[in-house]
């Protein structure tokens, strides 16, 4: 398995990051390692306690940090742009370091600067993964149905007891920490609290044989009794009422929107790398024709219709690119803002971010489908070049959130004026 060429980026970079730009370069030889046998551990679908095991070693689990002066870390620019180079690699870990960016977050959106400064540097040194979800089912937004909560809180004398079980996209079996919304029982009060896995009361039973995304450790896990009694595993309450969920707050699922859009992009650059490298060296399997065929005679594959065909897509990745930038730009001012952020300025990020979706979700499976038929990878053996990963991995990832909603906003945002809803469900 050919690595990923760093020298032919096949859309622009994102915009480079401050401290020398040393992550980026962790992070390339992250992703040239991961990709050398990705095919293998794709095929071989086993949690990705090796693969973890890779990136901790190069520090990259403590590199989003929120600013301050004994920060070590830097900021999301510079994380989405190592989320994009490790997706292109192995998309499965591009999106559990992805969720996990996001996570991290979690006490600096629901909870007090000081413990949410605490909580980090902990998480830091001992370099968690963190996984989870936000979300407390409620009101479901399309239906109006009402749904029970899937975790609940019930109040003790020294805090509560976490009882429930979730499915997850990502992080089952392999997360250090989980953060969780969850109901009291009491109260009606939605929570978010922090909770270790390693606890005897937490079950995790991981998916096996899925479509794609084979190595994020999606699955459910179960909750029977577990105790949330320190004040440090209360991170924050969360409204009811949407109208009073702070700006700031509401950030959190854009954060992991946008997380997900750099792993699609990554994808699709990944995709399209091998498959260029596979076209060089691979013979053509048509004769030419056309008034034109002699003209792209002695280059590494002559057909001018498979040129054209891999000018369009890597035009595709431009595109999405070009996209992507500018949401990943305000969103890093919207976290510098923190509370400051108003609502009109969380309502131009919300439009940003749902463009980049809908646009790279797109590309993302235009990108690897035609890449699969310039590649006969449809019809290849099961010891072939691979090429379907790229197709499979996509098709899972964009397949957990709605363009046509994503596509809705923008166009009630452009016409009336709407603002996204203020709403804590990615």
């Amino acid at each position: 398995m050919s690595k990923r060429s760093a020298a032919c980026p096949v859309a622009p970079p994102a915009n480079e990051p401050s401290q020398d730009g040393i992550w980026p370069l962790v992070a390339r030889e992250v992703a040239d390692d991961l990709a050398v046998d990705a095919l293998l551990r794709d095929r071989a679908g086993k949690p990705p306690f090796d693969e973890l095991q890779r990136v901790r070693e190069a520090g990259l689990p403590a590199l989003l940090m929120p600013p301050g002066p004994t920060q070590g870390g830097t900021d999301l620019r510079t994380a989405c742009a190592v989320i994009r180079e490790i997706a292109a690699a192995d998309s499965s870990i591009g999106e559990l370091l992805g969720r996990h960016y996001a996570l991290s977050w979690s006490a600096r959106f629901f909870g007090t600067p000081e413990r949410a400064a605490a909580l980090e540097h902990r998480a830091a040194e001992e370099q968690w993964l963190w996984g989870g979800d936000i979300g407390v089912p409620g009101t479901e937004a399309d239906s109006g149905t009402e749904t029970g909560p899937e975790l609940t809180l019930t109040p003790t004398s020294g805090g509560y007891l976490l009882n429930g079980r979730r499915a997850f996209a990502a992080g089952v079996a392999v997360a250090d920490r989980l953060v969780l919304g969850a109901v009291c029982t009491e109260t009606g009060e939605s929570l978010v609290v922090l909770v270790d896995p390693a606890h005897p009361g937490v079950t995790a039973d991981p998916s096996h044989d899925r479509l794609g995304q084979r190595l994020t450790g999606a699955g459910s896990i179960g909750f029977e009794g577990v105790p949330v009694s320190s004040p440090d595993q209360v991170l924050g309450a969360v409204p009811r009422d949407e109208h009073d969920v702070s700006p700031f707050a509401a950030l959190a699922p854009l954060a992991l929107r946008l997380a997900l859009v750099h792993v699609g992009l990554g994808i699709a650059e990944g995709a399209l790398a091998e498959a260029r490298d596979f076209s060089r060296a691979a013979p053509r399997t048509w004769p030419p024709s056309g008034p034109d065929s002699g003209t792209y005679e002695g280059l590494p594959d002559g057909d001018p219709y498979l040129l054209l065909a891999y000018g369009e897509l890597v035009a595709a990745a431009h595109t999405a690119a070009a996209v992507v930038e500018p949401a990943t730009e305000a969103l890093a001012r919207g976290l510098v803002a923190g509370r400051e952020l108003g609502v009109e300025e969380r309502a131009d990020i919300a439009v940003l971010v749902a463009a980049a979706e809908a646009v790279t979700s797109r590309s993302a499976m235009r990108i690897t489908t035609r890449i699969l038929e310039l590649t006969d990878g449809a019809d290849a053996l099961a010891d072939g070049p691979g090429f379907d990963r790229f197709w499979r991995n996509a098709r899972v990832l964009t397949a957990q959130g709605s363009p046509t909603h994503r596509l809705r906003d923008i166009g009630d945002h452009f016409l009336n004026g709407t603002h996204p809803p203020l709403t804590l469900h990615v």
